[in-house]
């Protein structure tokens, strides 16, 4: 189990390293002028000096954040937080109106206790979406990455606010050792 946690949280930190590293192509609204900075002028340029005074105002105190702001995931482009088992696992404990919502066609064959079912690829999640409570935060998982994003994308679209979505699915969940129905 440990060597599982383990392997999971090294390939988390190699795709934010991955990420973080990657070049954001150009955008059509980026100017033709636009200054280039080469590899050269970057090794010729100096680097500022560092002084002992600080530029800048103290930051201000850091205040109570709600628990979706706790989260060590970050949005997506699609509006959802991707979060790890663990991080799932500790907002389930720590957020009682959480709807746990698993997006599979396999739920009778094993879920998170207390997940609902709407199976993302038969519509049944576009009907439930029209009924579902908007004001709560929602858990999302599947069995595969296509499914959960699919899943957690709709309720994004549709207005919901706070929409969290496992990595690694049901399959990271089980891998964690948490319980399962």
């Amino acid at each position: 189990m440990k060597k599982s946690v383990i392997l999971i949280f090294t390939t988390l930190i190699i795709l934010v390293l991955a990420v973080g590293c990657a070049k954001a192509p150009a955008t059509e609204k980026e100017p033709d002028n636009m200054a280039k900075t080469s590899a050269e002028e970057m090794v010729e340029s100096p680097e500022p000096e560092m002084t002992a005074e600080p530029t800048q105002e103290p930051a201000a105190e850091m205040t109570e954040a709600p628990v979706e702001e706790m989260m060590v995931g970050m949005k997506t482009e699609a509006g959802y937080i991707d979060v790890t088992p663990e991080e799932a696992k500790n907002l389930i404990e720590s957020t009682p109106d959480l709807v746990i919502l698993d997006v599979s066609p396999l739920y009778a064959d094993g879920h998170i206790p207390g997940a609902i079912n709407h199976y993302v690829g038969d519509g049944s999640l576009d009907e439930a979406i029209k009924t579902l409570d908007k004001g709560v935060p929602y858990l999302v998982y599947c069995h595969s990455d296509s499914a959960s994003i699919s899943g957690s994308k709709k309720l994004v679209a549709a207005g919901f606010d706070p929409v969290y979505r496992i990595i690694g699915n049901y399959g990271a969940w089980v891998a964690a050792g948490y319980p399962v129905e």
